[in-house]
């Protein structure tokens, strides 16, 4: 039989905060699509799901929706590994055009903004630090705290500091690296992270719901994930060397210290920096899930018009 390539808006994106249920949307959305003779394969834009051995605690899909919808760029990265944006893009962009050569709909799934853009456009990537710049801000981190790094992020760069959370530990260090390596510059209007421009026709869907319902998904999932053995799993990978990278996983840290009130804590402001993603995000269709099953809202993402 004769493959043909999906129509335009060949690609569909699906970008929401953690908690909002974007993987069982995702397989909703896949029936429906298998239904009308399609092929749908889904493509992670998450930063730490690419580790095996942290499934749990980054929440990648489970082996019975894994069994409904094909997943990629899952799991594929042993824990000592380390991982940057600029090598996803190369991997994303590879799956996505190897996917459509194929005939078949690639269904881009994340909630890591950067990443998202980093499938679904080109853009001029920022270099890895220069060596030893991160040794020396993770020990300033470790001695002064984020917020007082944050404080001197102020202080040389306010535009910089505006839009980063003072106990976001992971954008402070890498704002005050490309500092130093004279990388950061104040943006410029019509940014790339913020452009309409993309590789491929794209049906881009942000997913919404009601803050206090979304803070109590949140605070449920993470006791789902304690009840699942996410400490167990944290402590494997910590007594496996894990990577500096994989170790920014959301609740690493504070599952090595027993802290499971600050991971909640942590990850309701980790959801309030991706609304205000999706808020940017240029084309974006926005859909407030809300109370709502998974095959009604991928009814109404079809209905936008891939």
């Amino acid at each position: 039989m004769d493959v043909t390539p999906p129509p335009a808006g060949e690609v569909i994106a699906l970008f929401g905060p953690t908690g909002v249920g974007k993987t069982a949307i995702a397989v909703a959305l896949a029936e429906l699509l298998r239904a009308r003779g399609e092929d749908p394969v889904a493509v992670s834009a998450d930063a730490l799901q690419v580790y095996a051995g942290l499934e749990t605690l980054t929440g990648v899909a489970s082996a019975a929706q894994r069994s409904r919808l094909e997943h990629r760029l899952v799991s594929f990265l042993p824990l000592d590994a380390s991982f940057s944006v600029g090598q996803y893009a190369e991997l994303a962009h590879a799956e996505i055009d190897g996917l459509l050569a194929c005939g078949r709909r690639p269904i881009v799934v994340g909630g890591t903004g950067l990443y998202l853009r980093a499938a679904l456009a080109e853009l001029d990537l920022r270099p890895p630090p220069p060596e030893g710049a991160r040794e020396h801000w993770t020990a300033e981190l470790r001695r002064q705290g984020a917020p007082a790094l944050h404080a001197l992020l102020t202080r040389r760069a306010a535009w910089a500091a505006e839009g980063i959370d003072p106990n976001d530990r992971q954008r402070v260090v890498r704002a005050l690296e490309l500092l130093d390596a004279g990388e950061l510059e104040p943006p410029q209007e019509g940014s790339q992270l913020w452009s309409s421009e993309l590789r491929r026709p794209t049906l881009l869907v942000g997913l919404t719901m009601q803050r206090e319902r979304l803070y109590e998904l949140i605070d449920a999932r993470i006791e789902e994930m304690l009840a699942g053995g996410v400490r167990d799993e944290v402590r494997r990978a910590h007594a496996a060397g894990a990577s500096g990278t994989a170790r920014k996983a959301l609740g690493f840290q504070e599952l090595l210290a027993e802290d499971v009130e600050t991971m909640k804590r942590r990850t309701r402001n980790y959801a309030r920096r991706q609304l205000t993603w999706m808020r940017k995000l240029a084309g974006v269709r926005v859909i407030d899930v809300t109370g709502r099953a998974a095959p009604a809202v991928a009814e109404e993402i079809l209905d936008c018009g891939p």
